[in-house]
């Protein structure tokens, strides 16, 4: 006889065993304590009891008596993964992973389940879902790669009902799907990739992990702009949005857009190579060139903050006249209104025309920079881009730039000056006054003091 809408069930809450009355003590994993009272509603979209719904019956409880977990990360064995994850793979978490084709967002996946699994031990408990590949295509990879995959079990299918199977089946606590947009329902319809499918399937993964100390780890295709392919609504349901970017080079970058449980400033650094993705452990002087020749014009070195390392990076300047009697600025890592800004103070305060000029701006080693920290150095690069003469070698600029010219102090100055001197950056600006530094109060102070 089907049970009506509104019936009582208690579930487990540690593997999920549900019965029409209460016991203290679970039949299946024998833990005590654990079912709680659970409504059957036909209507609600949960993975959990499929067939009959069951959604937990919610009741308000004072905040001051929750108590906070100390262990409630899962650690990737991935450095720089776990860097932008916030120290680690939070329990009851869901992560979205979004990269254009080719990046490596699989291989990066297939070697933190790889590393998960080895902690874990041989017990099933890392589940690597793929729509994308067949398993003999993910075993070459992993044996290319040097992998243990004795703790992983792969799921090849695009059907949600196949994962929601091997979900209640193995119980694992690291749960991979490559790709969420390959993933449909035969109950959304028979198309992978639609905006119905996409919450659907994506509801059902989210809803299966909160309800259990596991982690959900989810890729995502791109638009041709860069941004993740789907509803926006998506990335609302997750826990942390991270994007993996590569430059011309064989550097990957690993940055979070959102995360609920740690820092969106980090960036995680790694170099593709035939044996997979390599953590860059010290990557302070990775974007800095190293010249055997005479150092070029518009060249400047700053040091800048991601999450709690200092990079030296490089700001490449060039002005050439306008093609035509609008002048333009081409910039892709440094947003184009901060270009404008420090172009029109250096006109102001300096003399020195650009409001005639086409400027191009690059970063060495392809890094997105956003700290004010840098507007000095591109000052100094435009300046010297413009009247052709080098910065001297060895030479680094920190400061902020103000509409008046005033050259402004920034956070964490010591660390910024401290690396760029071990670096072997003997001329060092900053607006404060440091032993280690060179004291520069404006932007014309700090022009007369580069270039005499």
């Amino acid at each position: 006889m089907a049970k009506k809408n509104g019936s009582i069930l208690y579930k487990c809450t540690e593997c999920g065993y549900s019965q029409p009355r209460w016991l203290g003590r679970c039949p299946e994993c024998g833990n005590w304590n654990t079912l709680e009272e659970c409504i059957i509603d036909s209507q609600a979209v949960s993975p959990a009891g499929r067939g009959s719904a069951t959604v937990e019956k919610v009741k308000p409880v004072p905040l001051s008596s929750i108590q906070a977990k100390d262990n409630s990360r899962y650690m990737t064995g991935i450095e720089e993964f776990d860097r932008v994850l916030g120290g680690g793979a939070t329990k009851r978490s869901a992560t979205l992973i979004g990269g254009e084709p080719g990046i490596g967002k699989s291989t990066l996946l297939l070697q933190t389940a790889a590393s998960v699994a080895k902690g874990f031990g041989k017990n099933g408990k890392v589940l690597y879902v793929s729509g994308e590949e067949s398993a003999t295509q993910i075993k070459e990879r992993a044996d290319r790669l040097g992998l243990d995959t004795s703790g992983i079990q792969l799921l090849c299918t695009m059907r949600l009902e196949d994962v929601n199977d091997a979900l209640d089946t193995i119980n694992p606590l690291f749960v991979i799907i490559d790709s969420i947009q390959t993933i449909y329902s035969a109950s959304m319809g028979l198309v992978p990739g639609t905006v119905n499918q996409l919450k659907y399937c994506t509801n059902e993964f989210i809803s299966w992990v909160k309800e259990r100390d596991a982690v959900l780890i989810m890729t995502a295709h791109v638009t041709k702009d860069g941004t993740i392919a789907g509803p926006k609504s998506v990335e609302h349901m997750v826990d942390t949005v991270i994007s993996f970017e590569r430059n011309s080079e064989d550097v990957r970058f690993l940055h979070a857009q959102k995360n609920r449980f740690g820092s969106v400033d980090e960036l995680g650094i790694f170099t593709m190579s035939e044996k997979g993705l390599s953590p860059v452990m010290d990557p302070a002087s990775l974007f800095v060139v190293q010249r055997a020749e005479k150092q070029p014009a518009g060249v400047v070195c700053t040091a800048v903050f991601e999450g709690s390392r200092v990079f030296l990076v490089e700001i490449q300047a060039l002005t050439v006249p306008a093609k035509s009697s609008i002048s333009r600025v081409y910039s892709e890592k440094i947003d184009s209104g901060r270009v404008s800004r420090v172009a029109a103070v250096l006109e102001k305060r300096c003399g020195i025309r650009l409001s005639d000029q086409d400027i191009y701006i690059n970063v060495a080693g392809g890094v997105r920079l956003s700290e004010s920290s840098i507007d000095a150095a591109l000052a100094a690069a435009l300046y010297s881009a413009r009247a052709d003469v080098p910065v001297s070698v060895g030479t680094a600029v920190i400061g902020e730039l103000s509409l008046a010219g005033e050259i402004r102090p920034v956070s964490k100055q010591k660390q910024r000056v401290k690396t760029a001197r071990n670096l072997g950056f003997p001329h060092v600006y900053t607006p404060e006054n440091d032993t280690e530094s060179v004291q520069v109060t404006s932007i014309k102070a700090l022009i007369k003091e580069i270039f005499r």
